[in-house]
């Protein structure tokens, strides 16, 4: 029998721990964003004794997120399906080989995500193409393919060549195989690189703050600078408003999470 390199109680123990350290943020969040103004100041870090729902209806329309949340689905959902679909048509030829030097392109896409942020010339080539204070600029600043393509360059390792072969023989064009036939085999990196991509675009308060100076294009993120104050800040409502903020991530990750977990594993285990 394989000896157990942690033991059981002690394993079960840094679980509990690891759990408590993600959820306690999470839950202190929650209880201050139920609590009155008076209930706070008096226990911050108490429990809620008088729950107040009315929070989060006053957080909302304060913070103009029935306007705000709308540009930021737009953004993100054109963001992440832009850069997941050019990802994949990048990666799939460097996978396969199919480049000259795809090597060096590989190892060039990865120095990309530890380089510091050329924030100065991007924005520079966004003035230049007349797409400041636009939602499409904003959209091709948060199309970054870094990660992405890592990603699905190691998983596409994993799958047979002899898929390429047979699409060949059948007539099958570079871009319908990857759309129709690839994309489906790696759909659990597709998620992770989905939801690694909507959480960076989702909460990008400073390209916001740069690439927008039109109210109306302003994402949900936006909208938390309404709780804060030159005297004081209102803590319930701005807790109340993060929560809300959060919560199409925390519900996204639910709906991905099986493929996040399938993709993980299975991409520990391939060689």
């Amino acid at each position: 029998m394989k000896a157990h390199l942690v033991p059981r109680p002690l394993g079960y123990l840094i679980m509990l721990l690891m759990v408590a350290m993600y959820l306690y943020p999470l839950l202190y969040l929650f209880n201050v964003s139920l609590k009155p103004d008076t209930e706070f100041a008096l226990d911050p870090v108490g429990w809620v004794r008088h729950i107040q729902f009315a929070n989060y209806a006053a957080a909302w329309q304060q913070g103009s997120f029935g306007t705000y949340i709308w540009n930021s689905l737009l953004y993100t959902a054109a963001a992440v399906a832009g850069s997941v679909l050019i990802s994949a048509m990048a990666a799939f030829p460097v996978s396969r080989g199919y480049v000259r030097w795809s090597g060096l392109v590989y190892i060039f896409f990865m120095m990309g995500i530890f380089l510091p942020n050329n924030m100065i010339p991007q924005w520079n080539l966004i003035h230049a193409l007349g797409l400041y204070n636009t939602r499409t600029g904003f959209i091709l600043v948060n199309m970054g393919v870094g990660l992405g393509f890592m990603l699905m360059t190691g998983y596409m390792k994993s799958i047979p060549r002899e898929l390429d072969e047979a699409a060949s023989m059948d007539g099958c064009t570079y871009s319908r195989f990857v759309l129709t036939l690839m994309l489906p085999l790696i759909k659990p990196v597709l998620a992770t690189s989905a939801i690694l991509q909507a959480i960076g675009v989702w909460n990008n308060i400073i390209g916001a703050n740069i690439y927008f100076s039109d109210q109306r294009l302003f994402p949900v993120v936006m909208g938390l600078y309404k709780f804060y104050g030159q005297f004081g800040n209102q803590w319930t409502l701005l807790a109340a408003a993060l929560v809300i903020v959060a919560s199409p991530l925390i519900v996204l990750y639910l709906f991905l999470q099986r493929y996040i977990i399938e993709g993980a594993m299975t991409g520990a285990v391939k060689s």
